[in-house]
């Protein structure tokens, strides 16, 4: 049996649950390494993994000995059998944040269980703790990132569009080995680079735009995220104040991510100095990186989450100007030790490009 799914056999026992029905596929993934459409199942004997029989191959064939997970095709299942998956069983373990309460009473009825019980997210919360492997996997993504960005340094020319500019980093990501992107890459130049989320458009690089490049992949499954604010050409005068703000809370934040840390705090540290100069933090400082590009912990003046050693974060200050221009720089950072390790290492110092 690996050593996630045992984790999660001690951790509902604590909790006085006899099993747990588990249909989130990342929180799948994560336990099992199975990527096929299904339902996993913790027992009090078994671990079961309801599924197509379309998939029932690849899966049996991604399975080892020692995993220890017993295979079903959903069309030979009766109602006995589901009723006995957990026999004897008073409360049972589900998804409360993942599931409907369509599925919720589909469940009741499916498995006879006496009581379904909430977990609080459980497994979302033990994700945010990196084993090796998955900091190896991350790193992998973020080199992939990084070499991308020194790519386009050298690709990106007055005249490109947006769209022809997102289209170069999503080519690049799969010619490079990752899986996919981590998300919708973001490539905004001019006064679009106000818009924290904007959409690439045909919109034209023109002299003097800044350009915010925001962007991802996924190795092996798991994600990478970084974010440079670059200039076409020359860097505008108007800009480079808000500039240096960013990059200075930035770069200390950096400094402050170690075990321990307070990431309200800092998320609220932040926010002040921004206000000091007449600026507003509009967006969250933070958010885990993983098997998802968005998960636990969130760094934010919302949020009273501690960093631990082996968490995987985001640290992406930014500020905008409605219809004027924004700047972000963002980072995918390791707690490592008492310290953190930026994962994603291109420079943050003034980049121009098309000079």
């Amino acid at each position: 049996m690996n050593n996630n799914i045992r984790w999660l056999r001690d951790r509902i026992k604590m909790q006085d649950l006899q099993g747990i029905i588990i249909s989130n596929p990342i929180n799948i993934k994560y336990l099992t390494g199975i990527e096929a459409e299904g339902t996993f199942l913790i027992t009090p004997k078994e671990n079961i993994y309801i599924t197509d029989g379309r998939y029932v191959e690849a899966v049996n064939n991604k399975l080892t000995i020692n995993d220890e997970i017993f295979v079903y095709d959903i069309k030979d299942l009766t109602l006995d059998d589901y009723e006995n998956f957990f026999m004897f069983c008073e409360k049972v373990g589900f998804e409360e944040n993942y599931v409907t309460y369509a599925k919720y009473k589909d469940y009741m009825h499916r498995y006879k269980v006496n009581s379904l019980e909430e977990t609080e997210g459980i497994i979302e919360k033990q994700r945010m703790i990196k084993d090796p492997e998955e900091i190896e996997k991350i790193s992998r993504a973020c080199k992939i990132t990084d070499d991308c960005f020194e790519y386009l340094k050298k690709y990106i020319k007055v005249g490109l569009t947006e769209k022809q500019i997102a289209k170069e980093i999503e080519d690049y990501f799969i010619k490079a080995g990752a899986d996919d992107l981590a998300f919708e890459t973001v490539v905004a130049s001019g006064r679009n680079t106000s818009m924290p989320h904007a959409v690439p458009t045909d919109k034209k690089i023109e002299p003097g735009d800044p350009i915010t490049i925001d962007m991802g992949c996924k190795y092996n499954g798991y994600c990478s995220d970084m974010t440079r604010t670059i200039f076409a050409k020359y860097v505008p005068e108007e800009i480079k104040e808000i500039y240096e703000l960013v990059l200075k809370n930035q770069k200390q934040v950096i400094n402050e991510m170690k075990e321990g840390t307070n990431l309200k705090l800092v998320s609220r540290i932040v926010q002040n100095d921004f206000k000091l100069h007449g600026y507003d933090l509009i967006h969250a400082l933070g958010h885990g990186v993983g098997l998802e590009i968005h998960e636990l912990p969130f760094s934010s003046i919302k949020y009273d989450s501690v960093l631990k050693n082996n968490m995987v974060i985001t640290n992406e200050p930014g500020i905008y100007i409605p219809n004027k221009f924004g700047v972000r720089i963002e980072d995918t950072v390791w707690i490592n030790k008492g310290v953190s390790t930026p994962l994603t290492k291109s420079e943050k110092d003034y980049v121009v490009v098309d000079i």
